[in-house]
């Protein structure tokens, strides 16, 4: 019997994927090297989602889970620009017309675009570079990992727009990336972070010349896609359940899920490459 007959036929059947050929409508999508690509290209209003575009980023991001071809993901945008947050014109003047009810079912799906980014196993990695506001700081600021520019400009400006800075999680990610005080100057002013500022505070892990900053990306993402991805996604998955843990449960969670990865063949290799003094070959089980 192998690894696939052990897996439950529906499973594979019906949710177990390849992605390579997904043909994206509201943004470039890419695979290459098990690395995906997702590039907001509207560059002419500097990548501004739309109520399509978010939906459309929710439900990839929900397929990502079942990918069988993709180990991490990079986010960009094009032109010089990450994104502008929602489009003005095309979410912004439709929402002044709505209902409460409306305006709800709304806000959920933006937040469910979140944690869809947190759910999937892969490792993100955000591309920042020029314009990252309102939605786009979102999404970068949901990513595992951001790479930005000295002209990097990240604001979350919901408050600018008579919004309060609880929006899509921010309240609570942010604090834990930056801390309490600097996420509070952020969501309370919805002034810029620019990129000397931000790689400072932690909100960029470092920071890239803007011609390099999308290779640098995929770079880190091919290294991450190269390691044992079934690991990585525990790490991902307890990165963020760990939240709402006490120390306690947390350790003995972490042991659980260790002695899960101690099964993976991945492990296996890796001991027997460092006997043979090679360097191992993961594969993802």
């Amino acid at each position: 019997m192998n690894e696939t007959d052990r897996v439950d036929p529906a499973l594979s059947a019906g949710n177990r994927k390849s992605l390579e050929s997904y043909r994206a409508t509201h943004f470039l999508w890419e695979v290459g090297n098990a690395v995906a690509t997702v590039t907001l290209n509207r560059p002419e209003r500097k990548n501004p989602l739309t109520f399509e575009s978010y939906a459309e980023l929710r439900d990839l991001f929900g397929q990502l889970k079942y990918a069988t071809d993709v180990h991490a993901v990079v986010v960009a945008g094009a032109g010089g620009n990450f994104c502008s947050g929602g489009d003005v014109h095309e979410i912004i003047g439709p929402l002044v017309r709505l209902k409460a009810p409306e305006l709800l079912m709304f806000t959920r799906m933006t937040g469910d675009l979140v944690k869809a980014m947190r759910a999937c196993p892969q490792p993100i990695v955000a591309a920042v570079d020029g314009v990252c506001a309102g939605a786009g700081a979102i999404v970068a600021m949901a990513s595992d990992l951001r790479l930005g520019t000295a002209r990097s400009k990240t604001a979350f400006l919901f408050n600018r727009v008579g919004l309060a800075g609880c929006d899509m999680g921010a309240c609570a990610i942010l604090p834990r990336i930056i801390g309490q005080g600097r996420a509070s100057d952020l969501l309370y002013t919805g002034r810029s972070l620019g990129g000397e500022e931000g790689e400072r505070w932690g909100f960029f892990n470092r920071l890239c010349a803007p011609e390099a900053l999308l290779s640098d990306a995929q770079a880190l993402a091919s290294e991450l896609a190269q390691g044992p991805s079934f690991a990585n996604g525990i790490t991902k998955t307890m990165l963020h359940q760990e939240w709402a843990m006490t120390l306690e449960q947390a350790i003995e969670a972490e042991a659980q899920a260790q002695a899960l990865c101690m099964l993976t063949e991945d492990f296996s290799r890796a001991y027997n490459a460092f006997v043979a003094k090679s360097k191992p070959r993961f594969e993802g089980n």
